[in-house]
């Protein structure tokens, strides 16, 4: 069991380096991009040759979004190992113990259920994707990768869940 968590928060902690990564992508491409705008801006202004040879970047709407697409999938099974997920807690507190123990069984449960089934929808949409030869507007980039991405992410966090309901049923009542 300590070796499966350990992958698993190994694999999260990877995940999550990436969407960051992606995070900063997004930046440094509209970055450029608005910086670039200006410079043609500036030459249809002013004429400075210099500046002639300056263009936005191309499909920058495309990549921004694709970029938050696995910005976004791959930082859910971090936000779930962390458990920064919005939670009402205010009634749950007032429960005795092995209620609460047993509404998060519950809720773990249905969670985990909910992200296997994202998963698998996920595979079967990207491959009607990639059969269709979906892609984006302006750069012509294939939408099916990022869909597989969105499953592999909701796979992760089907095993975070996993994990944590094996965790939980090995304690101790009572701990």
């Amino acid at each position: 069991m300590k070796l499966l968590e350990t992958g698993i928060n190994g694999l999260v902690r990877l995940m999550y380096y990436i969407s960051g990564l992606a995070i900063v992508l997004m930046m440094l491409i509209t970055t450029t991009d608005v910086c670039l705008r200006f410079c043609v801006t500036l030459y249809k202004i002013f004429q400075w040759e210099f500046l002639s040879t300056l263009k936005p970047v191309p499909g920058s709407y495309d990549l921004v979004a694709l970029c938050g697409s696995v910005a976004a999938a791959f930082a859910m099974a971090h936000t779930t190992v962390q458990s920064g997920h919005v939670a009402v807690e205010l009634l749950v507190r007032l429960l005795a113990k092995k209620k609460q123990v047993f509404l998060k069984f519950i809720t773990d449960t249905l969670s985990g259920i909910f992200f296997a089934v994202l998963a698998w929808r996920c595979v079967l949409y990207a491959r009607d994707l990639k059969e269709s030869g979906e892609v984006s507007m302006t750069m012509q980039l294939p939408f099916h990768p990022f869909v597989y991405l969105l499953a592999f992410s909701a796979l992760a966090v089907t095993f975070v869940f996993l994990t944590a309901i094996i965790k939980d049923l090995r304690k101790e009542p009572g701990k």
